[in-house]
């Protein structure tokens, strides 16, 4: 589904990606974990090309996303939904009307069949109650779930994620993991997702890949994350205290 391919992106004089290379298969949950600033969001806007590799490629199914221009690029990326980590609701528009203007910008549908498509969305995330409400009336957990709906407003076959459950109590960013989770099982959705947080990627991811000095340090299943050898791995798990090696766990000994 999305191949890179030795992909190698310099900002500045530090290599962000050195030479990274993995494969994302169809209809994955698909976590990119690290620290902050070893480019897990410059993997993401590779993708779908606001980024483009100093060297290697990002392959989209057959298309090379790396090099398509106009018209190529622009079918590419309507390929894919984003969900910003703020939601990124126009602030004067309603809940509604955000999610609804994708489809007024790109398609020719009619308001009726666009208003029955964006009220069914919003009772997928749990907001047909609340599609009249300004963005700053509304919460931001709620913020993130109308950005969801507006992501899946023109059906992708690829959702991307840039830090879905960042400034969200417990409860909510389990919420967004469940949402997150319907999508695979509801509408066979490959979901990409960025991410510092652990608990999200060891409950519904199918893989986990962890960057850490421009390297994937670890690809892995959830299971086998958590049992890595590798010392980064370990000790992002215990940062977050994940293993009984953390010092919240030590402590309480």
């Amino acid at each position: 589904m999305i191949t890179f391919e030795n992909v190698t992106k310099r900002l500045g004089n530090r290599a962000i990606l050195d030479g990274v290379s993995y494969r994302i298969q169809k209809g994955e949950v698909f976590f990119i974990v690290g620290p902050s600033g070893v480019g897990k969001s410059v993997s993401l806007k590779h993708m779908v090309r606001l980024l483009t590799p100093d060297s290697g490629r990002v392959m989209v199914g057959n298309d090379n996303v790396s090099a398509a221009n106009g018209t190529e690029l622009e079918k590419i990326r309507e390929r894919f939904g984003y969900l910003f980590q703020g939601g990124a609701l126009l602030a004067w528009l309603t809940v509604a009307e955000n999610v609804a203007l994708p489809l007024r910008e790109k398609t020719d549908m009619t308001d009726a069949d666009i208003m029955a498509k964006v009220m069914d969305l919003l009772k997928m995330v749990g907001l047909e109650n609340d599609s009249e409400k300004m963005p700053d009336e509304i919460s931001g957990g709620m913020r993130k779930r109308a950005g969801l709906a507006r992501a899946l407003v023109r059906s992708p076959e690829i959702v991307l994620y840039d830090e879905p459950t960042s400034g969200l109590d417990p409860v909510t960013s389990r919420t967004i993991d469940s949402l997150i989770a319907k999508m695979r099982d509801d509408l066979g959705i490959t979901s990409i997702v960025v991410t510092h947080d652990l608990h999200s990627a060891l409950s519904i991811g199918t893989r986990i890949a962890m960057l850490y000095g421009g390297k994937i340090v670890e690809i892995a299943t959830p299971k086998d994350f958590v049992n890595s050898k590798e010392p980064e791995v370990r000790a992002f798990l215990e940062s977050q205290f994940i293993t009984k090696e953390g010092v919240w766990e030590r402590n309480i000994k």
